[in-house]
């Protein structure tokens, strides 16, 4: 089994040169993010995630979790890394150090994050939780709960959980049953049960704090009477300190496809006298101040789509660079390695080209929310707050969609010793299969798309990208990447095509729209990777025009036109699934099934 190897080359090239950081390091309170400091910082988060966390993986895969006690316990090696993870100070990379942050923009915290994702997504997935949760104590929470919490909450000494599923409810939050009622103190008493709660309890911190949605005495029905609670597994003292244990716990952990290291909970609050629980903000805003939370997850959920893939493709590219088999054809070599094989080079390629459009993708994603929070002409703001909703889903959706494609693709270039999980190989794919599901599957990232993204701004955000994305396939005619710049054009067209069916679709036939936008979904991402391709080719050429351009610069150009030739012209083939309408999808009664 290969090693991971932290791609810190491609990193800095996507940092440089899609996201920007030299930009970014301008913006206010962001002077300590120059490209020197930030190069410097990945490379040791590289090599911790390498010497501390990556061996974890295949451990925490065999070994699982465990109740000892009413208490999960994790696989050996866990608790004594995240308390190194903790020490080290990479839980608060990128958080607000009036808490104790390091206050780097959140570009560079997502790309710490993916080093870390790719070294062992089960061990990730516990600061992946506080993260969200310390957003939404950050916007939403009282200056006290913010004191009382946020600090240890950053540093990773609490980790957080969000606790929004119900056994009847599922993704209809709206229908949960979980009750507050007012215990006359200022505090509340929390009852019911949730599932699928990652990390709801584990031996790796000191304290959790559960994040709870719950309905108040008098609520009204659905999402709109759905408030939101500080339910922490340890009660907190006036003085800081940790108090008594709180009336919640774990009352099972799921058997699971993958992540086996990362415990999902079944929670119990309330077994008693009613766990003790804090309102954040008002009663009914619950929802709106859990989105906070899921919003800023999303990103790190489609994150975990790109991190598997690489990892998964490092693995399959090694063992093709090892592997003797078969003479390929036209060749004499009969001890040649798989892969001089031209289908084996396709997945490959495939692999490698869609790893790079999810990276420039994602990052990029992160610094528009970047620049919308700091930027100092609020037109700038305003522009890239609309451009991060918009990448967002895309983010997600087909970064997870993929992600699952690439780890399966792994497996195919090992063929049958990809089937066996000593190869190491078959654990991303399993591991990843669950990153379309949570966080809103990708149907509803879809939704989410088509019917709010679609319309912002009567339109105006969508025209914009599709504006810049034209201009940069009309920046390349005329040179030596003219082709790359033909295909990327066809492709924005059928994306304008497709949109335009479905935002006339929005308001006279809006399930017409819904059956075409999982399609457009997948459609758009497609072209979106095709964009950034194309712009990594443009400064590829420019650097070896320069004469500074090198392997890298080689490489990033041959791997854009692989994408513009086999990947690209997919979209062409969307185009009807989204443009259909919905009447074949119910052309078969329910019955009949």
């Amino acid at each position: 089994m290969s090693e991971y190897q932290p791609p810190l080359s491609d990193i800095a090239f996507v940092m440089g040169h899609v996201a920007d950081i030299d930009a970014i390091s301008k913006l206010d309170g962001y002077d300590h993010a120059d490209r020197e400091t930030v190069e410097g910082l990945l490379s040791e988060a590289g090599r911790f995630a390498v010497e501390q966390i990556a061996p974890l993986n295949v451990i925490g895969d065999r070994q699982g979790v465990k109740i000892v006690d009413g208490s999960v316990q994790t696989a050996d090696g866990f608790a004594v890394a995240y308390g190194k993870f903790v020490d080290a100070g990479w839980n608060g990379v990128s958080f607000d150090p009036d808490y104790g942050g390091g206050g780097l923009p959140w570009v560079v915290g997502l790309a710490v994050q993916e080093l870390l994702t790719a070294s062992c997504m089960a061990f990730s997935v516990c600061p992946l939780l506080t993260q969200g949760a310390v957003e939404l104590l950050a916007v939403h929470g009282s200056e006290q709960q913010k004191e009382t919490y946020l600090h240890h909450m950053v540093s990773g000494a609490w980790t957080g959980t969000m606790n929004l599923t119900e056994p009847q409810a599922g993704s209809d939050v709206g229908a949960l049953s979980t009750k507050a009622t007012p215990a006359g103190d200022g505090t509340w008493r929390v009852s019911g049960t949730k599932i699928f709660i990652t990390y709801g309890d584990h031996d790796m911190a000191e304290n959790i704090v559960h994040l709870v949605l719950a309905r108040t005495p008098g609520a009204a029905p659905g999402t709109k009477g759905i408030s939101c609670f500080i339910v922490p597994k340890y009660l907190v003292n006036d003085d800081g300190s940790l108090g008594e244990r709180n009336d919640a716990h774990v009352v099972s952990t799921e058997h699971k496809l993958g992540l086996h290291a990362s415990p999902t909970c079944v929670m119990s609050y309330g077994d008693k006298d009613g766990a003790v629980g804090y309102l954040i903000g008002e009663e009914g805003a619950g929802m709106r101040y859990m989105f906070t939370m899921m919003n800023a997850a999303r990103l790190s959920v489609g994150l975990q789509g790109l991190a598997l893939a690489e990892r998964a493709y490092q693995q399959a590219r090694n063992y093709a660079l090892e592997r003797v088999q078969g003479r390929p054809i036209g060749s004499d070599d009969a001890n040649a390695t798989i892969e001089a094989h031209a289908d084996v080079r396709r997945m490959l390629m495939t692999m490698k080209s869609n790893v790079e459009a999810m990276r420039a993708l994602m990052y990029e994603n992160a610094a528009a929310m970047d620049r919308a929070e700091r930027h100092p002409d609020p037109q700038v703001r305003a522009r890239n707050e609309a451009l991060a909703a918009l990448y967002t889903p895309l983010s997600k959706g087909w970064g997870t969609d993929i992600g699952c494609e690439i780890t399966s693709l792994a497996v195919q270039v090992y063929g049958g010793m990809g089937y066996i999980e000593e190869s190491g190989v078959a654990q991303h794919l399993r591991d990843l299969r669950i990153a379309p599901i949570y966080e809103g599957t990708n149907g509803i990232q879809a939704l989410d798309l088509v019917f709010r993204k679609l319309p912002m701004s009567g339109g105006a955000v969508m025209m914009s990208l599709v504006d810049e994305m034209t201009a940069t396939a009309v920046s390349l005619k005329g040179t030596d990447l003219a082709d790359i710049g033909e295909r990327l054009a066809a492709a924005v067209s059928d994306a304008v095509a497709a949109g335009e069916y479905l935002g006339g679709q929005l308001a006279s036939n809006p399930n017409a729209a819904a059956a075409g936008a999982t399609p457009f979904l997948r459609l758009l991402g497609t072209v979106v990777g095709g964009w950034f391709h194309a712009k990594m080719a443009a400064v590829a050429k420019a650097q070896i025009d320069g004469g500074a351009g090198g392997d890298q610069a080689a490489d990033k150009i041959a791997t854009a036109r692989f994408y513009s030739e086999q990947i690209l012209p997919s979209t062409a083939g969307l185009v009807s699934p989204v443009t259909c309408g919905e009447s074949s999808l119910y052309a078969i009664p329910a019955a009949r099934l």
